[in-house]
């Protein structure tokens, strides 16, 4: 991949779409104020680097479970007995498939793993602790916090205000 410089009408553009990825391509080349077909190629572009990484819903978690059961957030800390390369990567890969696990951090200090797990209910994430962390004898202790409450939720990185100079 080649270097490419941001400039303000890229920010604007990925500020935008970080709000509203939905956005018709119309609708966003007139906030941005440029014409349509500047916008698709220069969104296109933002794909092409690998700067927009996917385009994505988010559901809202109160919502669902409203509607599909009382939805469970758990924080949850792993940590290894090894954390070799090959144990980190071979923990990382047994987690990768498990939709429940929304975000899987490799950290330091204190344990080796954060994840971020969404489950139906307390059955379910029983069974998602039986298959990742009881079974795996490399995983020496597991930490869950249970959340009670979501006071913030963002995707959104935060941009400089203006292109490198």
């Amino acid at each position: 991949m080649t270097p490419f410089h941001l400039d303000p009408t890229d920010l604007l553009l990925l500020r935008q779409l970080q709000k509203d990825a939905a956005l018709s391509n119309q609708a966003l080349a007139e906030l941005v104020h440029i014409s349509p077909p500047t916008c698709l190629r220069r969104v296109k572009r933002l794909q092409e680097t690998g700067l927009i990484e996917r385009k994505i819903a988010i559901l809202s978690v109160d919502t669902l479970a409203k509607v599909a059961g009382h939805g469970l957030s758990v924080v949850v800390e792993i940590t290894l007995d090894r954390q070799d390369q090959h144990a980190l990567e071979a923990f990382e890969k047994k987690v990768l498939p498990e939709d429940a696990v929304q975000q899987c951090y490799r950290v330091s200090p204190g344990p080796d793993f954060v994840l971020i797990v969404h489950a139906a209910n307390m059955p379910d994430y029983l069974a998602l602790t039986q298959r990742l962390f009881t079974t795996d004898v490399n995983v020496r202790n597991v930490k869950s916090f249970f959340s009670l409450k979501r006071s913030k939720f963002g995707a959104a990185l935060p941009l400089p205000t203006e292109g490198p100079a």
